[in-house]
């Protein structure tokens, strides 16, 4: 008799921690986030284009208006990060936010913001690519291997 309101009550603990993790886990639709995705990275895109559009029609070659388009969304993104807005993008858009380069933007100012109250030195010195630091020794390194790689193929007549 002992045994089986044991038992009963592990069968009742399990159907209690099943209902609780169904209550807690998030749904997610794939189809919803993918269009969400796709209408942020596409505004981002269209934001880039116009500020593109207008470095040349004022005059600057396309390569000029290429590096003014980057440096006016990177500024745009880390503002945005400043005043807590871009989370919230980044957060209702997903990838389509996180992806371009206002994204990597967003991760190199948001532990600058979050410890600043650290210090200059061991606080955003330290802790700036925390988030982006991998992206970039990984980036540099594999640029570095396809290079080397691009090299010996050149020299063997490949290319």
């Amino acid at each position: 008799m002992i045994m089986e309101e044991t038992k009963l009550d592990k069968q009742r603990q399990q159907q209690a921690y099943e209902n609780y993790v169904k209550r807690k886990t998030p749904v997610h639709n794939l189809p919803a986030n993918m269009a969400k995705a796709f209408v942020t990275g596409g505004a981002i895109c269209v934001i880039g284009q116009a500020i593109l559009d207008v470095c040349e029609k004022s005059g600057l070659d396309k390569d000029i208006s290429g590096g003014w388009t980057s440096m006016i969304l990177v500024l745009l993104s880390v503002l945005l990060t400043g005043f807590n807005i871009y989370p919230g993008i980044a957060k209702w858009g997903g990838a389509g936010a996180l992806v371009p380069i206002t994204g990597f933007a967003n991760s190199v100012a948001a532990p600058a913001i979050e410890y600043k109250k650290e210090g200059q030195v061991m606080g955003i010195g330290c802790k700036i690519f925390t988030i982006a630091g991998p992206v970039i020794l990984y980036g540099i390194f594999t640029s570095w291997l396809l290079g080397l790689g691009y090299w010996i193929l050149k020299i063997s007549g490949v290319f």
